[in-house]
């Protein structure tokens, strides 16, 4: 009979710890709320494939095209302006 003694305090013992863990992690839980909420969603907008180095570099390049279109732009409509001054 000792060893089914043995079993029920072990059995026990594992309810105890679990018991203990769950409400451990439920008190986490509530007392970091605001924390974990910000640092979920964070988490959730991230993406993981993307290299911040290689957003760097596009917004770069993404800047300097629209200068060279700004520069284009300019160049047309001096040519616009100085073909309609020329015909007046």
């Amino acid at each position: 009979m000792g060893g089914r003694e043995r079993e029920k305090g072990a059995l026990k013992s594992a309810l105890v710890v679990a018991g203990g863990l769950a409400l451990a992690w439920v008190t986490m839980e509530t007392a970091f709320k605001p924390w974990l909420d910000r640092l979920r969603s964070s988490i959730a907008r991230s993406d993981p494939a993307a290299d911040p180095d290689d957003a760097d570099a596009a917004a770069t390049a993404t800047l300097d095209d629209s200068k060279e279109a700004d520069v284009v732009d300019v160049e047309e409509e001096v040519k616009v302006i100085e073909g309609s001054q020329s015909s007046d």
